[in-house]
């Protein structure tokens, strides 16, 4: 049965204050419950439309689950999960560095390239978007679950590393005629603002995607969650 309660909290933890409040994310869609289920994070709630086996849900209406929905089209299967108690620590392979990514949609797309690509771990900025925003969860479509997400202090983070550090920058020199190593990290900034300026006190290696359209009436810049695929794809070409 699901309580007014309990449809409350669900509703709130769109919130990042009641997220952490009360340790908990709410993960929408049955591929992403499956994932966290399989990461071994903890259920609280497992709240269904339909049955499913070997779990137990509470089984609630269409109309009940549009209520609690943080979408305008809602799952089957909606989980309430514990936030995981995570250990700060340095990455020490290849990884994403994000700066004022503040779109949840994009930041769920880089943690999915993170995982398609192997990259353990992601760092973001203080003041990115919360990786257990309901649209960062979804976009992810269940990588939540096998990558570490970090957030920290970038000027403090990129000066710890050891390995190259590129930026995604538009005045940099073609990302496909620089020999690229997969160490270090690769730094990408939000649309408005690109990186902060602070961080290029940090020792790197500017890059850009070179663009082919020369009108000046053309597009100024990517997406970055676009951009992030097109730098990840590169590093990584067989």
């Amino acid at each position: 049965m699901l309580s007014n309660k309990l449809r409350k909290q669900i509703q709130q933890l769109n919130r990042k204050k009641y997220r952490q409040q009360w340790g908990l994310f709410v993960a929408e869609g049955e591929k992403v419950v499956q994932d966290l289920l399989a990461a071994h994070y903890v259920p609280v709630h497992l709240l269904a439309t339909k049955p499913y086996e070997n779990l137990e849900t509470i089984s609630i209406s269409n109309a009940q689950m549009r209520s609690i929905s943080h979408f305008a089209t809602p799952s089957p299967l909606l989980g309430v999960f514990e936030l995981p108690q995570k250990a700060i620590k340095t990455p020490t392979s290849f990884h994403l560095v994000l700066d004022q990514i503040k779109d949840p949609g994009n930041l769920g797309t880089l943690i999915r390239l993170s995982d398609w690509y192997g990259l353990n771990d992601l760092v973001c900025s203080l003041d990115s978007v919360d990786c257990y925003n309901p649209k960062v969860v979804q976009a992810s479509m269940g990588s939540i679950a096998r990558v570490q997400i970090h957030y920290c202090s970038l000027e403090n983070h990129l000066k710890s590393l050891a390995g190259p550090i590129y930026f995604a920058d538009l005045n940099g020199a073609s990302l496909y005629a620089q020999p690229l190593q997969t160490k270090g990290a690769l730094v990408l900034g939000s649309e408005s603002h690109g990186i902060s300026p602070a961080l290029y006190e940090v020792a790197h290696q500017a890059l850009t995607i070179s663009k082919q359209n020369k009108n000046k009436a053309c597009v100024e810049s990517l997406n970055v969650a676009v951009a992030g695929a097109i730098f990840l794809h590169e590093f990584f070409r067989p």
